[in-house]
């Protein structure tokens, strides 16, 4: 592991590799992850499914999270994702705001 390599990691909590894995494995690990992963953690997945691209990002903003990073390496692809308290409080069963 270079220098370089340990710093990307250092801001890490959890990494999830799942290359050589196909829709929806990498999904179904990065949601595992996030619910495992304490609130302003950060979980990196890495990925070589191409679907992964498109599924990713929509899940991450389904869940209401940030996605920090989303870069390809060689075939590889990285996405960084920041956990926030309580991003979705709808979808976790509160009503909203009222509407009049």
């Amino acid at each position: 592991m270079t220098i370089a390599d340990s710093q990307h990691h250092a801001s890490v909590d959890i990494l999830v590799d799942a290359r050589g894995h196909r829709c929806p494995v990498p999904s179904l690990r990065l949601r595992r992850a996030l619910e495992a992963c304490p609130d302003g953690g950060v979980v990196e997945l890495l990925a070589d499914d191409p679907m992964a691209r498109i599924d990713v990002p929509h899940l991450i903003s389904s869940l209401g999270y940030q996605l920090d990073l989303s870069d390809v390496e060689v075939a590889t692809l990285r996405f960084k994702i920041r956990k926030t308290p309580d991003p979705n409080p709808v979808a976790s069963g509160s009503s909203g705001p009222d509407r009049v």
